[in-house]
Formats: C-alpha cells, structure tokens, sequence
C-alpha cells in the first residue's frame, strides 16, 4: 500500500491525529529551493490545480485574475462535457480523488476547490464528516500536505457552522494550520460581491507559513448598492421557453443557450415559503435541485395562507415559473459564452447550483494575485 493510500486512510476519524510522519515535515533544504523555483516561475502566470471543480465557476474566476489552470479534477461525469468545453487549456481528470496519487498532480502554485457540500448542508442530512463525502476534505489536506504550493482556497457551505460540526470544522482547520499554511476563515454572503443573489458560503484561504503573509478577505463591494435581478436578468424577460420533458434537446431552441426553465408541479415543501424575489431585490439562492429553483420575478410575492403554506395569486398565476438554466447561470455570473452541455435539464441546474459565483471568485482572487505578485517582487528588489 502506497503512503498516500495509507494517509487516505488514517485522517477518515475527523479526530486523529495527522502529519506525524516524517514527510510532512516543514524543516529542510526542500523548501528553500523550492521558494527560489516559485518566485521566478511567478514572472508567468501563476499555475493552479483545481479539485472538485464541477463546471469551474471558481476556477474561471481566478483565471480572470490572471492565473493559469493547468489541471481539475471532476468525478461527476454529467460535468465533464461542459467543463471541457469551456476550459479547452486544462487538463481534466476524471478519476475519483480517492485514486489519485499526489505524485500525478502536477506542481503548482497554488490549488483551490470545493469540496463535496450535501454532507454539511443546512438542507441536508447535515452528517458533515460522518458521511464519506464530508470525508473528501481530508482528500484536499492529503494533497495540499505533500504538494506545499504557495496558497490554497476551499469554499463549502455555511451549515459547517451548525454546533454539530464544530470539533469536525475545528479538527479541519487545525490540520491546514498543522501542514504549514496560516488560515483565514470566514463566512461571505456572494450578495456583497457583485453577484445578485443571497448566497452565504464559508471559505478557507491559506498562505504558506513560511512566506510570512496572512490573507485578508477583500471588503464588500456591494453591499449597499446591490446587483439587482433587474440588472442581471432584465433583457431575458419573454425570451426563455419551457422544458416539460427535461431532455434538453428540443424542437424549439431558445434564442439564447440554456434558456430554458423546468415545468412541473411544485411540492408542499417548495410551497411552504414564499419563492419571489422582486425585480429590485437579489435573488434567493441558487440551489442545485432543479425543482427548487426560485420563481422568476415578473410573478407577484406568494401569499401566506397558514403557517407553512403559501399559493400563488390567483389572478396571476400564468406568472409563475422557475427561472431559466441561463437566468441561473446569470445570476451566479457566468458570462453567457459559457455553455453547459447536458442532456437532462436537471444536470443543466445542478452544475450551476454547486458553482461558485464567478464574481465572488474573482475578486478573492485579485487579492490573491496581487498578493503573491508582491511576495515576488519583494524578493527582486531585496536580492538587488
């Protein structure tokens, strides 16, 4: 059994103890040589390997930013056409994480991902570290461990807040502290970052111990003056076609890629809050299920019957709809040349919904690029 299989096996109790071994030692010429290698490789892009990375919300992100991503991987074959499609320079692994040694993963700069969210969710089972996808972070630490890259970003949802997860979340971050990074932790609503929706996610940004740096979350950008579905959705209105059969290729083809919504019941669950936002609001936010996409804001506000229980205005309910697999993708701020390739519309809406928001992702990037720009610069300037 390789080590790295060993070590796959070992951190599975969220409480025992990791890099006590040898390898994962800081100490040493390794290091040292590798800072030298790193600050004259950061004279080109700064190279990046992604994990988990879905359709890549968060990568195109960060290569918007100016960095390079050289490698993802994505065990979700309903992800794989359309991530390719849209990052024609990456090479994508599809393997399970589980499989892949760390010696296959090629040196970089830095890796960012977001790992597998269902465990810890506020709407879910909420078994975090208990369930074998909570266990994937441990996947990220193996990797993060033996590769040592200047920086390393993980986003997850914020139920990993929720009091039954805290020795697991306290456990998570005493392991990126004990494999060399200082952590900055925090929780970021995507609305105060140029994206029209509430969308509360938590994020663990590192940088290597031995830089001497501590990443400082940006400030708000909007957070008084918000990006309204108005300004994100307006010039949609009218335009998106229903899907009824849920397979995506169809006689009609809407006037823009993957504008097209859902039809179908919706359940007592979906009806027992209110699923309107208006025109001048954010949206709710966009979740992974199809069938739990918000209504589109041309529809008046559902009306409150009874605890539990709301219906929709009676004299309007021809108003009602979810919004599009491209009004979705709008509102996570994905640029509309990026196609989502499926065949089933469900697939279309669970990508988008997993995503990181692509301007949320952008902006923790600049910082992190202007950030380890300057650490290279610094360096040319003291040798001189």
């Amino acid at each position: 059994m390789s080590k790295n299989k060993e070590y796959t096996e070992q951190v599975i109790d969220p409480l025992t103890p990791i890099l006590e071994e040898p390898q994962f030692s800081l100490l040493g010429k390794i290091l040292t040589d590798k800072i030298d290698f790193e600050r004259k490789d950061l004279i080109s892009k700064p190279r990046l390997v992604s994990l988990f990375s879905g359709c890549g919300g968060l990568d195109l992100g960060f290569e918007k930013a100016g960095f390079d991503v050289v490698w993802a991987n994505e065990y979700d074959k309903d992800i794989w056409k359309t991530y390719e499609l849209n990052h024609k320079h990456t090479i994508l692994d599809r393997r399970s994480i589980t499989h892949i040694e760390t010696d296959e993963i090629p040196d970089c700069d830095g890796i960012i991902g977001g790992p597998p969210c269902q465990s810890w969710s506020e709407g879910g089972a909420k078994r975090g570290i208990e369930d074998k996808r909570g266990q994937l972070f441990y996947d990220f630490i193996r990797i993060l461990s033996l590769k040592q890259p200047l920086f390393f970003l993980a986003e997850n949802v914020s139920g990993m807040l929720l009091e039954r997860h805290r020795p697991a979340l306290e456990n998570i971050k005493q392991q990126f502290s004990d494999c060399g990074y200082d952590l900055s932790f925090t929780m970021l609503n995507a609305s105060n970052y140029n994206v029209p929706q509430d969308r509360k996610r938590v994020f663990f940004i590192g940088y290597r111990k031995d830089l001497g740096l501590k990443f400082q979350f940006p400030k708000p950008t909007t957070s008084k003056t918000k990006f309204t579905l108005q300004r994100a959705i307006g010039d949609l209105i009218d335009t998106a076609i229903p899907n009824s059969s849920g397979i995506h290729k169809q006689k009609i083809k809407p006037i823009l890629a993957n504008h097209e919504y859902m039809t179908g019941d919706f359940s007592s669950m979906y009806m027992s809050r209110n699923r309107v936002r208006s025109w001048d609001e954010v949206s709710f936010t966009i979740q992974a299920g199809a069938r739990h996409a918000p209504l589109h804001p041309q529809a008046p506000k559902m009306k409150l019957i009874e605890h539990d229980k709301h219906e929709f205005e009676v004299n309007a309910k021809h108003l009602y709809r979810r919004l599009s697999v491209r009004e979705c993708a709008r509102i996570q701020t994905f640029p509309d040349d990026f196609i989502f390739d499926y065949e089933n519309i469900s697939h279309g809406y669970k990508m988008i919904g997993n995503a990181v928001p692509v301007n949320l992702a952008n902006i923790i990037a600049e910082k992190i690029f202007k950030d380890i720009k300057n650490l290279k610069w610094n360096s040319t300037k003291n040798k001189d």
